[in-house]
């Protein structure tokens, strides 16, 4: 929906022309109606929502943001209620339901269908952040002893209502599931042919407990645009679709890289986000980071008679933690990416510690003759102190990219998210650790 669009809508609005209205927004996809509504103020979200052709309403109501959603459910009547909630593929049905207050929720159930509700609960019981969590319930299910001209009647009998018909999955008489078939191949065999014949036996699948990032891993390495989900007997419980996968995909995305920027991980948006609710995101870590940089004060209170008996030694400390800092998390983000990726495991902790050894060697070496050369033109004659500051900033370099490299691993090793090392922890480890380096270096060589 382009802006001028948006801008007669609500012109519209303003006008409360809801007659037009309903015509405009019947000509709009869903997910720009919801864009545009989550964009209005909240005594006007309910009036437009009701001025949506009825078989559009719940599709949109999928698509809005969780406050939205709420304030919506509180305003209209059971019937409503009963209309969407009956409306919505399960699994956008259970993930409302996940972010509704209780005495909501409540309600909504009420208004359910039996079988509806049944579902709804069955999904709220997969742990958060699993395939069963994640997954739809819609989807179309053969047996293997069809014929595809069966096959084909069963489809047009249930795929109204299905999320997917792209894919079959084929399921024995306990509900196990046995194969998957693809409409295209059915439309390819002759009509008296038998499924278990065409269907597809090396099936990729997930369990309902498995990680939702697992399952997002699986989408991106097979180029999956569904994926079956058996419980831990086989049986055929749901599938995952790729629009669901996508929503994953930024979940994790967004919450690595609030990690990675030392903040407890939000889901709402940034705007929507209370001020309060931000300082809380973020003050936990920085007061962590703070009281650990107490170590850097520690150092520096340790060695104050090098720096007392040669003043001009404090003016490089700046230069080697910044350099320290960004050496080490250079190596963490490219390491925390490729363990995201599946690139990197555990068991590859040597060879990622031996490369960015390697590594950090050829960068050290070149970062280091570069700072020697400036240090004899800034101060001419102080080749040894020169000397000194650049051995330092090459410890620093392969202390900081190893230490990088590795602790990622190590988080993972212990079950924790690796992109807590990122750079905020990354720095504060490497700061103190450089200027032990570095004093050390400078009590050997300038030292009497």
């Amino acid at each position: 929906m382009d802006i001028r669009n948006s801008t007669d809508l609500n012109q519209l609005v303003k006008e409360k022309n809801f007659k037009t209205l309903k015509h405009e927004l019947a000509k709009l996809r869903e997910a720009d109606i919801a864009s545009f509504m989550d964009d209005l103020s909240t005594e006007n979200v309910v009036i437009v929502f009701r001025s949506l052709p009825k078989d559009m309403g719940a599709q949109v109501f999928s698509y809005l943001s969780s406050d939205m959603q709420e304030h919506i459910v509180k305003s209209i009547t059971d019937q409503e209620i009963a209309s969407i909630i009956n409306e919505l593929f399960i699994d956008d049905a259970a993930d409302l339901l996940e972010e509704l207050p209780a005495s909501v929720v409540k309600r909504v159930l009420k208004n359910a269908s039996p079988e509806a509700r049944t579902l709804i609960n069955q999904f709220l019981q997969y742990p958060p952040d699993s395939a069963g969590s994640i997954m739809t319930a819609e989807f179309v299910d053969l047996k293997k002893t069809m014929t595809v001209r069966q096959a084909f009647d069963r489809i047009r009998k249930t795929a109204l209502d299905k999320e997917t018909v792209y894919t079959c999955y084929v399921i024995d008489a306990n509900r196990r599931l046995e194969g998957v078939i693809s409409v295209k191949r059915l439309f390819l065999a002759d009509d008296d042919t038998v499924l278990s014949d065409i269907m597809e036996t090396n099936i990729i699948s997930a369990t309902t407990t498995d990680d939702q990032e697992w399952v997002a891993q699986l989408f991106a390495k097979y180029d999956l645009l569904s994926l079956p989900v058996v419980d831990h007997e086989n049986r055929l419980v749901g599938i995952v679709t790729v629009d669901d996968v996508v929503e994953v995909i930024r979940q994790e995305a967004t919450e690595d890289f609030q990690k990675m920027a030392a903040m407890a991980p939000s889901e709402k948006p940034y705007l929507k986000t209370g001020v309060f609710s931000l300082a809380k995101n973020r003050i936990l870590w920085l007061m962590v980071l703070m009281i650990s940089a107490m170590l850097t004060g520690g150092v520096l209170t340790k060695y104050e008679q090098a720096f007392v008996a040669l003043p001009v030694l404090v003016t490089f400390i700046p230069m080697l933690t910044d350099t320290g800092g960004n050496a080490g998390s250079q190596s963490s983000t490219l390491v925390i990416r490729g363990m995201a990726l599946s690139e990197i495991t555990t068991r590859d902790f040597f060879p990622v510690l031996w490369k960015e050894f390697r590594v950090s060697l050829i960068v050290g070496a070149a970062l280091s003759a570069v700072n020697f050369l400036r240090l004899v033109l800034m101060y001419p004659g102080e080749y040894l102190m020169a000397l000194t500051v650049s051995l330092a900033l090459y410890a620093t370099v392969v202390m900081a990219k190893t230490i990088g490299g590795v602790l990622p691993l190590i988080a993972k090793f212990f079950n924790t998210d690796p992109a807590i090392m990122a750079s905020p922890v990354i720095t504060t480890i490497v700061d103190a650790c450089s200027l032990i380096i570095y004093f050390k270096i400078v009590e050997v060589m300038l030292m009497p």
